[in-house]
């Protein structure tokens, strides 16, 4: 029994009108936004055009949602390719906000923002937020990085436009995280749920009973995570955990958002954002519950409009449950994360998967590949929980080499370090070391 009492008997007066849109209005809607959203692309970004003029393809060869395959993707090199502003669709004299990517990877990818998107982000984020169950007046503890990264003023302006005192913490300083959560008493925390993990190991490190604060919601997002870390993180704190999601190039936060009544997955706020699902190697549109790599189109940005940018992350589409609108599967992985493994396809979260259902191992694990000789070999880190036996910690490395070998069909080492000693982020969690490039 969570500390929050959601009464769901009569929830329809709390949805704005698209939430509560019929599916043939709904799709009307987006063939007319998807239409201006293309000719906007079209005629004010150079970059696109040229792709559109090279795939033989203009906007009048639009006229049913189902013409958009015709369409080019946009990737993550085309905007890094037109660094800085060369993606954007209006001179920097209109724009109201700049955001950008870390760059760990390569170049930047820079997003702009006029005021009218600046709002059109908040009122999803706010409505992403209510999904939740959140209510103005609640107040909302921000652990998500402020900055040129969109979680932190994303989920800030939303909170702020449903109504909420924002707590605008931002990431890292644990030890302050916890000492806000019990001295401002937030109803709701919106962070990484890695991280929230680590606020978890501050409060028993300090002797104190997550599950006593004032803690109703948790809304996490910017990184893949499980239903076995859901219900860790729920039963820890006595809470509601809500998956969000979003991503700088088509956004920020606030793309989609698990319902609190049903937690089956993130509503598409479709009125926004328009998804399709392809083959991550062939490019071909796939029908809704198939798994393959989310595409998304923005239908009212005005700033920089992406048509068919590539997400990477895998999942499905799935009819609408608590509203009309379709539901993304967890997304399972990234097609740019996955590891072939002697000829085997792992993602993280399958091996998280089977962590999180052996007792006495914790979630704070990490993956190193190397390649000493010829052939790749997967090392699992994984803490225990405090004051495990040595004995016993053997037994779980058994279990878990036994199982991700059973389940995924591949042999690995096991490595069951003491606990707190994996490293922390305060933002997205690195589960992955990949030490080939370094041994060839």
């Amino acid at each position: 029994m969570t500390k929050i009492s959601l009464d769901l008997k009569d929830y329809s007066p709390l949805l704005d009108d698209a939430e509560q849109m019929d599916i043939a209005a709904l799709r009307d809607l987006q063939l007319t936004r998807l239409a201006w959203s293309i000719e906007h692309a079209y005629t004010h970004c150079a970059p696109y055009r040229a792709k559109c003029e090279a795939a033989n393809v203009q906007p009048s060869d639009l006229t049913s949602l189902a013409d958009l395959s015709k369409f080019p993707f946009t990737t993550k090199q085309d905007l890094r390719d037109a660094y800085p502003f060369g993606f954007f669709t209006t001179g920097t004299e209109n724009i109201a906000r700049i955001h950008a990517s870390s760059g760990t990877t390569g170049q930047p990818t820079v997003v702009g923002y006029t005021r009218e998107d600046i709002d059109t982000w908040a009122s999803v984020v706010a409505r992403s937020i209510r999904a939740s169950g959140g209510r103005p007046g609640m107040k909302i503890h921000i652990a998500y990085g402020y900055g040129l990264f969109t979680g932190g003023l994303g989920a800030h302006y939303g909170a702020e436009a449903l109504g909420c005192a924002v707590i605008p913490m931002s990431g890292g300083q644990t030890e302050k995280q916890v000492q806000l959560i019990l001295d401002f008493e937030p109803d709701i925390i919106m962070v990484t749920p890695s991280y929230m993990l680590s606020i978890l190991d501050e409060f028993q490190k300090r002797g104190l009973d997550a599950r006593q604060s004032s803690l109703k919601i948790g809304i996490f997002g910017a990184e893949p995570w499980t239903d076995a870390m859901r219900r860790e993180i729920e039963a820890a704190f006595d809470i509601h955990a809500v998956d969000i999601y979003g991503l700088s190039e088509v956004m920020g936060p606030g793309v989609a958002n698990e319902c609190v009544e049903t937690k089956d997955g993130l509503t598409i706020w479709e009125d926004h954002f328009y998804p399709e699902i392809i083959h991550p190697e062939t490019g071909e549109a796939l029908p809704d519950g198939e798994t393959g790599e989310l595409v998304f189109t923005s239908l009212t940005k005005q700033a920089m409009p992406v048509i068919r940018y590539r997400t990477r992350d895998l999942t499905e589409l799935l009819p609408g449950t608590a509203r009309t609108m379709r539901r993304m599967g967890r997304i399972t992985g990234r097609s740019d994360d996955m590891m072939i493994i002697r000829g085997v396809n792992v993602f993280p979260t399958q091996i998280e998967e089977i962590i999180l259902g052996l007792e006495g191992l914790t979630a704070h694990y990490q993956l190193e590949i190397s390649r000493p000789d010829r052939m790749d070999i997967l090392k699992v880190d994984v803490e225990a929980e405090a004051g495990l036996q040595e004995e016993i910690a053997n037994g779980l490395a058994a279990q878990l080499r036994s199982r991700i070998k059973t389940l995924i069909g591949i042999s690995v080492k096991v490595n069951i370090c003491a606990p707190a000693t994996i490293p922390r982020s305060a933002g997205k969690a690195v589960r992955l070391r990949d030490l080939r490039q370094t041994q060839s």
